[in-house]
């Protein structure tokens, strides 16, 4: 058993450009990418909507990857946001920023576990195979003892990688990665070469209202009827996408977790973080685009909860197509559990540090060089994923979105202050793009929080809001006790 050392040992450099390119596009694409054609994107913006948004949350998120881009070199620490807020706006807005952001990072790996069953019976078809022992029903979602154990090994094995070196780790998470980049272009290669796709099946190509059909129990012959249209509609489709942005793009914001095992120059960041997200862009938008054009009366599809993609792929290349997802998916389950175990341990990490957290998780491993207590915490915490099952983590996970919209807030801000003394060439840039990214990220927690008719499936459900509600309480106990004992 190796030993830790205290905090004064530092993390190892030895993440390369081609590594930290992967943690970032791995934890942009998840399951989500996958499975939400059929679940969101196509009923609530069809395939013209959600390109759009697509598009324009990715052009907003490189205008904000610039502020980061600026923060990084001047502030070259684990911790990222949270240290950017610590040094330009005090330990009150460290301590908000970074205890959102723990949300945002961590929460996504149990909720990335949970997919692990879906995989196998998407794939495997009636089979079933990881549903056996004992089961129990927890919001509407039957949990199994197979996928229990299952995930679970999954969760513990990918902790392990990244204790055993952030080498090994960013080895693992390109390997990932570019499969997973690999398989996309497969399938969309597929569908152009076999003529199954059709620009005709896209109808209609905006959505339509998924709720107003289901009640009036629509068919293929008068569905159409629901269809979004009209300036109003188009509107609708496009905003019902774009205001998940940050949801759909967290990722990118994890590399300044990492930043103190870069193995090259800082000014590479911005080259990273833009290809990240334009991949993460192709990749959302080419599932839900071949989702529908293959699939003939695709919102039959949507009503009847199947996966749409799966069928999709199945349609164009038979039971090769079902591997392929089952390949993509896997990677990018996987990429994901290992990506924000990276970033949620250097953030927790950067905190402790600085006395916001227990001082355990500031040590490091002495001889893998990484910040072993706070792994083998978010390992505990994550493996709470497989037990609660997806529906009761979707609560906690729509804090994603909210502790991503913070985090860029902060950054975007600390650059705007920072910059405002700054007289270097092309400043004007960055403190363009720092406003930009200050209004766009109070926009997307406002189109998060705030209930907006005919923006369906963007705001929180009752629950989220409950467990908003919980999460500040424990932030203002925690920080309480932090500050009585003189830690902060």
């Amino acid at each position: 058993m190796s030993k830790t050392t205290n905090n004064s040992s530092k993390l190892k450099r030895q993440l390369t450009p081609m590594n930290v390119w992967a943690l970032a596009f791995g934890c942009i694409i998840g399951w989500g990418s996958f499975v939400n054609p059929g679940k969101k994107f196509l009923p609530n913006s069809g395939v013209a909507g959600t390109a759009i948004a697509m598009a324009l949350g990715a052009l907003v998120m490189i205008i904000i990857a610039f502020s980061y881009a600026y923060m990084i070199p001047k502030y070259p620490k684990a911790g990222g946001e949270f240290t950017f807020a610590k040094e330009c706006f005090g330990k009150k807005a460290a301590f908000v920023c970074g205890w959102f952001l723990i949300a945002a990072y961590l929460t996504n790996v149990p909720m990335n576990s949970t997919a692990i069953g879906l995989i196998v019976d998407g794939v495997d078809g009636d089979a079933d195979i990881l549903k056996f022992g004992f089961h129990y029903e927890l919001a509407g979602f039957e949990v199994y003892f197979g996928e229990i154990i299952f995930a679970s090994a999954i969760l513990i094995l990918f902790g392990l990688f990244n204790i055993f070196g952030v080498r090994k780790a960013g080895f693992i998470q390109t390997i990932l990665s570019s499969l997973l980049v690999a398989s996309v272009f497969v399938l969309v290669i597929s569908a152009v070469v076999s003529g199954k796709a059709k620009g005709i099946n896209m109808e209609p190509v905006w959505g339509f209202d998924k709720n107003a059909a289901i009640a009036a129990n629509a068919t293929t012959e008068n569905i159409g009827n629901f269809a979004k249209s009209g300036s109003s509609g188009i509107m609708s489709a496009i905003l019902a996408t774009f205001a998940i942005a940050p949801w759909a793009f967290v990722g990118f914001d994890t590399i300044p977790q990492a930043v103190e095992e870069f193995n090259f120059s800082h000014k590479k960041v911005i080259g990273i973080m833009v290809v990240a997200i334009l991949f993460g862009c192709f990749v959302y938008t080419s599932n839900n685009t071949i989702a529908a054009a293959v699939l003939e009366n695709w919102p039959d599809r949507v009503m009847a909860g199947d996966w749409v993609l799966l069928v999709a792929a199945e349609e164009l290349i038979g039971v090769y197509g079902k591997i392929l997802i089952g390949v993509a998916v896997s990677c990018a389950v996987l990429s994901g559990i290992m990506g924000f175990y990276l970033a949620s341990s250097r953030l927790m990490y950067s905190m402790a540090k600085d006395g916001f957290l227990p001082k355990t998780f500031s040590r490091i491993d002495s001889k893998h060089g990484t910040p072993r207590n706070a792994i083998i915490f978010c390992i505990i915490i994550s493996l709470s994923g497989p037990v609660l099952g997806r529906e009761a983590l979707g609560w906690f996970v729509d804090m994603s979105a909210i502790g991503a919209s913070i985090g860029f807030l902060c950054t975007s801000a600390s650059a705007l202050k920072v910059s405002g003394k700054d007289n270097t060439k092309n400043i004007n840039v960055f403190r363009a793009a720092a406003v930009i990214g200050v209004i766009f990220s109070l926009a997307f927690m406002v189109l998060q929080l705030v209930p907006i008719p005919g923006l369906e499936g963007v705001h929180f459900v009752n629950e989220s809001y409950l467990m908003l509600i919980i999460w500040c309480g424990l932030g203002l106990a925690f920080f309480a006790v932090q500050k009585i004992k003189k830690n902060i």
